[in-house]
């Protein structure tokens, strides 16, 4: 069923052509409205160090949006670790009632505050939780309330994040300011922050600031400078009116011709921008040292260099190849000087090579001796020089007894050939007992002689029969010996009873031995007609031979 209704006449054909113009109008109006209000809001006050700015904004806000606030002008919500910042507050209020926002929250993964903490738990927007100053308002536990405000008691009270607060503070950190400008009476100077605070009551200014002196027409900037931190500057080069800030002058500023310009003091000239001084070895490319030297400079270099063809650049100048030279012997050049040495066998002393005695590189173990004609290495007392190494020394005893060298833990030593006993004394080992000749034995102090019948000579301690040329027997007439020196023990073997079936065998074979050497004897007597000697060498020791012949008793035939 359709209702029945009366319909809207239509408009008037001569309004048909406005209405598609007129029905946008209040969107227009609506987006007007928008682009006029301020997208930041300027602050009420504001006060700066030399580091630092501190601002407050009167807008009702919630956590978040404050802090949206306080980043458009590049800080964040204001920690206060210090009654310094609370001072700085204080001015800021200039006791207004209301409740600002701080930049101090607790964490969603903290299910409540705690009170036995400085901070309770909560964390500035720096993310740290450093402080040395906390002022709470005496309050309970209260879990639900995660941000912090200050009002004009400057006491710190909990709030839920979500609820607007009347204002917030807002903190700028900068590395360094530029000072408030030194003006006459009757000049005025207004400012303005990078971050929308304006006045004329600023004793810093940060980087990015810009001062206005309607006086003299004149609009400054705050601007980083090079090394000397902010600088109050222009776009235009030169001095500005000295009456405002020394015409931001360097050195000194005066007045020629009714315009104002900059000097530096002697030793400095103008920088580019007509106001600093620096020095002229500025961005010099000398490679060792600049000097001033009036208004230029000139580049110098080092001792051992000279100056190069360019003017900046230092070369090395070869010492060595000066005449004569600066060294006795050797020279070694080296960057910027050089180094003296001496031939093998001298020795570098107080700039002169003086010769080294002939022991001075020599590896004598003991002792070194020197000689007309170079030197010989000896031993001291007790020990001899080495056979096989004349630089060494080895223990040395000429006589059947003699005392053992011990050192400081006892540990005693005996030369080769002796046998140390209880009492620390070195004993020598008779050889000739244990049958290491085969014929004839001779014991000697650490060693032992072997001697052979004639017809035979040694070989090691064996006696082998002599051969003549045309193959018969030689027949030398001669007894030969050899000298040998055992290996040396530490101690004697300790003496133990012998089986009776070893001593019935030692004692035949030694009347098989008997008989053998009485045959021998007997056919080699037989034999010889002509009187026979026989040589015996001696060896006392590694310094001392002795060579004789002993008469032996001819034999005759029958």
């Amino acid at each position: 069923m359709l209702s029945s209704g009366r319909r809207r006449p239509p408009p008037p054909r001569a309004m048909r052509p406005l209405l598609p113009l007129l029905l946008p109008l209040p969107l227009l109006l609506l987006g007007t409205v928008a682009l006029a209000q301020p997208r930041d809001l300027s602050p009420a006050g504001a006060q700066c160090l030399e580091h630092e700015c501190f601002a407050v904004f009167w807008a009702s806000r919630s956590f978040s949006g404050a802090s949206e606030g306080c980043e458009r002008g590049g800080g964040h919500l204001m920690t206060v670790r210090s009654t310094v910042a609370e001072e700085a507050i204080s001015l800021l209020l200039q006791n207004r009632e209301g409740r600002l926002w701080l930049g101090l929250s607790l964490s969603p993964s903290l299910s409540c505050t705690e009170p036995s903490l400085r901070l309770r738990g909560f964390r500035w927007v720096t993310g740290d939780r450093r402080t040395d100053y906390t002022n709470w308002a005496p309050s309970g536990q209260r879990c639900g309330e995660r941000c912090v405000t200050v009002s004009r008691e400057l006491r710190w009270e909990e709030r839920r994040c979500e609820e607007p607060a009347d204002g917030f503070l807002c903190q700028y950190s900068y590395g360094g300011s530029c000072p408030r400008l030194a003006t006459q009476p009757g000049v005025t100077v207004t400012y303005a922050t990078p971050f929308g605070a304006h006045g004329a009551d600023f004793l810093a200014l940060p980087p990015g600031s810009a001062a206005f002196v309607p006086a003299l027409g004149l609009r400054l900037r705050c601007e980083d400078g090079e090394g000397a931190g902010p600088l109050w500057g222009r776009d235009t080069p030169g001095a500005w009116p000295c009456e405002l800030a020394g015409g931001g002058c360097a050195g000194t500023c005066a007045e020629e011709g009714g315009r104002p310009r900059c000097s530096c003091p002697e030793g400095a000239v103008l920088a580019p921008d007509g106001r600093g001084c620096r020095s002229p070895c500025e961005g010099a490319q000398c490679q060792h040292h600049c000097v001033v030297a009036g208004g230029s400079f000139v580049c110098m270099c080092a001792v051992g260099y000279r100056l190069a063809a360019d003017g900046v650049s230092c070369e090395d100048i070869d010492d060595c190849a000066s005449e004569p030279g600066p060294c006795e012997q050797k020279c070694v050049n080296t960057k910027g000087g050089f180094e003296c040495q001496c031939h093998s066998g001298y020795r570098l002393t107080d700039g002169h090579c003086q010769r080294l005695p002939p022991c001075w590189e020599m590896s004598c173990q003991q002792r070194c001796e020197e000689l007309p004609d170079g030197h010989r290495c000896g031993c001291h007392p007790g020990y001899a020089v080495d056979p096989k190494d004349a630089s060494r020394c080895r223990l040395y005893c000429n006589t059947t007894e003699c005392p053992a060298v011990c050192d400081a833990e006892g540990v005693c030593d005996c030369p080769e050939g002796f046998l140390l006993d209880e009492d620390r004394l070195c004993m020598d080992v008779d050889e000739c007992e244990s049958g290491h000749c085969e014929f004839d034995c001779t014991n000697t102090p650490g060693g032992f002689q072997c001697h052979c019948p004639h017809g035979y000579h040694l070989r090691g301690i064996d006696c082998i029969r002599s051969l003549a040329g045309d193959g018969e027997e030689a027949s030398s007439g001669d007894l030969e010996l050899e000298t040998h020196t055992p290996v040396p023990s530490r101690s004697p073997p300790k003496a133990e009873p012998l089986h009776p079936g070893v001593l019935v065998g030692i004692a035949g074979g030694a009347l098989l031995s008997l008989l053998a050497l009485t045959a021998l004897g007997f056919h080699l007597a037989r034999k010889r007609c002509r009187s026979h000697g026989s040589m015996d060498y001696k060896y006392s020791g590694p310094h001392e031979k002795e060579l004789g012949l002993q008469p032996v008793a001819s034999a005759q035939k029958p």
